[in-house]
């Protein structure tokens, strides 16, 4: 029996580094029904607005979607519901130590490509207004000092 070629998909959410100074990443397991672990190895959720929460020494994802798709139904109450994630107890203190600071943790990215669906989590401290202006500002600087770099070099 042949293996089917399909691609890992990368489920991210984009605003979590334009909203928040991300330091160091995490992986965690979630725990997802059959039918939400086929819609997501088919890219069928999203993260936008999901967020991290800490309840009984334990983290929970709120908020993030997982769509039913084509032969596969998830029921529309069922589609943001709380998943409870995966993660070691030392990791798990970390995060509630840094949470306990001020900060933030923040779902980066699903990723599906291996036997198991992870989340990419991070404890991050949010950006002011100014902070992403400046960002933008760095930014737009370099990518005009490399095609500068890059037009001297074909003259």
């Amino acid at each position: 029996m042949k293996k089917k070629n399909t691609q890992p998909k990368l489920i991210s959410n984009r605003r979590a580094r334009h909203d928040y100074e991300i330091d160091d990443t995490l992986l965690v397991g979630m725990q997802l029904t059959g039918a939400e672990t086929k819609a997501l190895r088919h890219g069928h959720g999203q993260l936008r607005g999901a967020y991290i929460t800490v309840k009984d020494d334990e983290l929970y994802l709120l908020n993030a979607t997982i769509s039913s798709l084509p032969g596969v139904s998830i029921p529309e109450a069922e589609q943001t519901r709380t998943r409870k994630l995966l993660a070691k107890r030392s990791e798990i203190n970390k995060l509630i130590a840094l949470k306990q600071q001020g900060n933030a943790i923040v779902p980066l990215a699903i990723l599906t490509g291996n036997r198991y669906i992870k989340l990419r989590i991070a404890a991050g401290r949010g950006k002011k207004q100014y902070d992403k202006r400046q960002t933008l500002k760095a930014r737009d600087q370099n990518r005009e000092a490399n095609a500068a770099i890059k037009d001297k070099v074909r003259s």
